[in-house]
């Protein structure tokens, strides 16, 4: 896995033997952050990357230049490997959070330009996340959320559906 654009362009990032998170394709982040980069200026914003894993999503926006970032994991494994990992890299402005997402979901009060959420896809209740992260109100208006979702999930009637972007077997549904 490596980050693929900014600041830490090329930079390897290997998990440890044993680590469970599957990491967003570099194939993939590479198709999102192509529509990202024409839509924000990645200084200005905000990030909440809930079911973090790997934090290759918030290290790619460190990268490009994102200064507040919350990642948000509950494995103890994962959390020290971002944390490590981000000090390496000297990453400033990330905060990580070690937290079960749906309770933080329910003691969060910030608002974000961005939520992005990649949950493992074999996690209970999948299909609800996108109400869940929604409904708490913590986009800032125009925010935009990024759900990434495997085939079998289409949420195109969902009233806040924007669109729904494919890379190989990654599937990533924005929401406003």
């Amino acid at each position: 896995m490596r980050i693929i654009g900014g600041e830490y362009k090329g930079r390897q990032i290997l998990p440890p033997k044993g680590f469970t998170a599957r990491p967003t394709t570099d194939f993939a982040k590479e198709g999102l952050f192509n529509i990202l980069t024409n839509m924000y200026n990645f200084d200005e914003l905000s990030l909440l990357d809930l079911f973090s894993g790997t934090g290759s999503i918030s290290f790619e926006f460190a990268s490009r230049g994102c200064k507040s970032i919350t990642a948000v994991e509950m494995n103890s494994l994962h959390y020290s490997f971002i944390k490590n990992t981000s000090a390496k890299l000297g990453i400033e402005g990330l905060h990580i959070i070690r937290h079960n997402v749906f309770d933080f979901l329910n003691i969060c009060h910030l608002k974000y330009d961005i939520i992005f959420a990649d949950p493992p896809y074999d996690i209970e209740g999948l299909a609800t996340i996108p109400d869940k992260v929604l409904s708490r109100a913590l986009l800032k208006e125009d925010g935009l959320f990024i759900f990434e979702h495997p085939s079998s999930f289409h949420f195109d009637k969902h009233p806040n559906f924007l669109k729904e972007k494919k890379y190989g077997n990654v599937h990533f549904s924005l929401f406003r």
